[in-house]
């Protein structure tokens, strides 16, 4: 499969894409990430082994886009928490307070 990466072509295939990743050890995930064999991988790392460039060069969801269309697992971020109520600090003082007792 032919894909840009850091605007420069690359013809890619999966059984080169998990040749090249053969014996490299994955680094901690933080961010997004690709299952290749058993082993999760940082985007970044596995755009780095394949490319052969500086991870500077290019983006996370340029190596997503083409480890996708490859058939590789890819995985996001994970979902943000709900943002919970900001109280001002009026309401604030009174939850640390307590609710007013019933008369």
């Amino acid at each position: 499969m032919r894909c840009v990466i850091a605007r420069f072509p690359f013809d890619l295939t999966k059984s080169g894409v998990l040749e090249s990743m053969k014996g490299i050890r994955p680094e901690q995930v933080f961010g997004e990430s690709v299952i290749i064999g058993r082993r999760t991988y940082p985007v970044k790392q596995v755009g780095q082994v394949v490319t052969r460039q500086d991870r500077r060069d290019f983006s996370a969801g340029e190596v997503l886009r083409a480890m996708t269309q490859l058939g590789f697992t890819c995985r996001g971020l994970p979902k943000a928490a709900a943002p919970t109520r900001v109280l001002n600090p009026f309401q604030q003082a009174s939850a640390m307070l307590g609710a007013p007792a019933a008369a």
